[in-house]
């Protein structure tokens, strides 16, 4: 790599006024991180984050042995040496065939469900400078018809089951389940590829790659309200990477990730996360650059998993709380050999406390790396790092390096110290670009001196560790009391007879609203609606109790594990009468 530049986000021209001990400046009121600071590639240096990844792939990925992916469906695999190749034969095809010629900010949708091909693609097209735009394959035209407006791609590549939901584009849709993709695939040239020929494709275009470019449009969840496309750069994406890759350099901090890939056991990692999400397309793009091998699965199911993990030796996986709570409650577990299971990725949504003791007590060898971020902040802002953080259950970690923070009073604008709860404002260098086809919803989010709102309820402890709150929209407001769910829904899932549990607020023409639980049962239980009202009443202030619940049979959730309150809202109060 070219000689790096540091890119901290400090602004003070002091360090005097800065707590060591939780990064707080007394005079800006900045937490600022606690971690070393990250040097990054000059700014002006042009360069791709296929080709910043592919720098970082330690020698033992050029063995012909050394297995990049499996797919648990169909048992296929692929070698570093093959992706190497495929992505070098894919972006020659794509720039130089006269029915493509795809080239830098043409936008690629992409419609797919987890397979080989879909790594490719990406790290292909983003070479070439190639915006990718992968959506979830389960969506609905009206769905895709809106982000394909927020997007306006070129092309998109999808397969034979979902192919018929896009609207037709310029170029066209090409199915990666035919015969037309897999010949795009291999070079006629040679049989190998190296970082090279990967270097040669991206400097040897007229249109090079720069680093401020964008690279993604990934399409946040959409849980308050219809989804908006999240524009990230490459710098966003190599600025995350960079910092993850130091982490594990730096002595004495190798317990907070998985052992380097020239150490045994090599690391395994099976991706329960969809790859169109954030956390799912971060991860992989960091599984490649640090050589690690991927379990991947087409359609996820729980029984799977577990096989997976016991056939391929799976040492680690990346996340959401659902999946942790249904690892603690499960039963079948116990069927299967998952001894090399070492460490959980967990992010996209809060995890409980009580969860984690509960995880932790079952799987007493198997580590809960905690962390927080959006899809605007390139999936990254806090971790935990270390044994002692990683035993600070509850809170989601430190700021990553290079990143700063405000604590905001949602009413007057004021900014925070340690202790007090606002709403979460980030900066630093993995803070996406904007919203594509949405200015309105940019200037809003994004202020003028590069400050995200995160619109999540948070604090700093005295250590400058995160505490997630609850979103600030879905604040339950009961008389003059704010309720957070996510709260309420850490005491239910303590529950041993409740499987899972969601809580939204319900309207009330005396308390404006109430808190009302939705709650899955575990299978055989006959728990009752007064007994969970009362096993929540003996635990929280008597304004934060439950005062009515339904059952049911499942929690509607986004890919990121995300509950989708509106759903839940809109089925709680269709019934109701219209003067409520």
């Amino acid at each position: 790599m070219a000689e790096q530049t540091n890119n901290n986000q400090t602004t003070t021209s002091t360090t005097s006024t800065v707590d060591p001990h939780n990064g707080f400046c007394s005079r800006t009121k900045i937490f600022h991180s606690l971690r070393p600071a990250v040097p990054l590639p000059p700014l002006s240096q042009p360069l791709s984050l296929t080709l910043f990844a592919s720098s970082l792939l330690p020698p033992s990925s050029s063995s012909t042995t050394t297995t990049f992916a499996f797919n648990a469906s169909t048992g296929l695999s692929l070698t570093y040496p093959q992706l190497l190749h495929q992505i070098h034969s894919l972006s020659l095809s794509l720039s130089s065939s006269q029915r493509f010629s795809l080239s830098k900010g043409d936008v690629a949708f992409i419609l797919s469900p987890p397979s080989l091909h879909v790594p490719v693609l990406y790290f292909s097209l983003m070479s070439l400078g190639v915006v990718i735009s992968p959506a979830n394959p389960l969506s609905s035209p009206s769905e895709l018809a809106h982000q394909v407006r927020l997007s306006r791609p070129v092309i998109a590549f999808a397969t034979s089951d979902s192919a018929h939901k896009l609207p037709k584009l310029p170029h066209g849709t090409v199915l990666l389940d035919s015969p037309e993709f897999s010949s795009m695939l291999v070079s006629s040239q040679r049989s190998t590829a190296s970082l090279l020929e990967l270097e040669e494709i991206t400097m040897g275009n007229p249109n090079r790659v720069n680093q401020s470019d964008p690279a993604a449009i990934l399409y946040s969840s959409g849980t308050t309200g219809r989804v908006k496309g999240v524009l990230l750069t490459h710098r966003n994406l190599i600025a995350l990477l960079a910092g993850l890759y130091h982490l594990r350099t730096l002595p004495g901090q190798g317990q907070s990730e998985q052992p380097l890939p020239d150490e045994e056991p090599h690391p395994v990692s099976f991706f329960t996360l969809p790859l169109f999400h954030v956390f799912g397309f971060f991860m992989l793009i960091r599984a490649f650059a640090f050589g690690e091998t991927l379990v991947l699965m087409e359609k996820f199911d729980f029984t799977g998993m577990l096989k997976a993990i016991e056939k391929y030796r799976v040492t680690y996986m990346p996340v959401s709380p659902p999946l942790i709570v249904a690892l603690v409650k499960s039963e079948a577990t116990a069927k299967y050999d998952l001894s090399s299971l070492t460490m959980l990725g967990c992010g996209g949504a809060p995890l409980g406390k009580e969860v984690a003791d509960q995880f932790k007590k079952k799987f007493p060898n198997v580590e809960i790396v905690q962390g927080y971020g959006m899809t605007e902040t390139t999936g990254g802002a806090t971790r935990t790092v270390g044994p002692e953080e990683i035993a600070r259950r509850g809170s989601v970690g430190r700021l990553a390096e290079n990143m700063e923070a405000k604590i905001v009073d949602p009413v007057t604008g004021d900014a925070l110290g340690p202790g007090q709860r606002g709403e979460l404002w980030l900066r630093g260098p993995t803070i996406m670009k904007g919203y594509v086809g949405d200015d309105k919803a940019t200037t809003e989010t994004l202020d003028v001196d590069g400050w995200l709102r995160t619109g999540d309820l948070c604090y700093f402890d005295s250590e400058g560790f995160l505490y997630i709150v609850d979103r600030l929209k879905e604040l339950i407001k009961y008389k003059a009391y704010q309720v957070p769910p996510a709260e309420l829904e850490h005491v239910l899932h303590s529950h041993p007879e409740i499987a899972d549990a969601a809580v939204i607020p319900y309207p009330d023409e005396e308390a404006g609203e109430i808190p009302m639980a939705f709650v899955v049962r575990k299978l055989g239980s006959r728990t009752s609606e007064l007994q969970v009202m009362d096993f929540v009443s003996k635990q929280v202030a008597p304004y934060k109790k439950i005062r009515r619940v339904a059952f049911i049979s499942s929690i509607p959730k986004s890919p990121a594990g995300k509950i989708l309150r509106r759903e839940l809202i809109n089925h709680a109060t269709s019934a109701l009468p219209s003067r409520l």
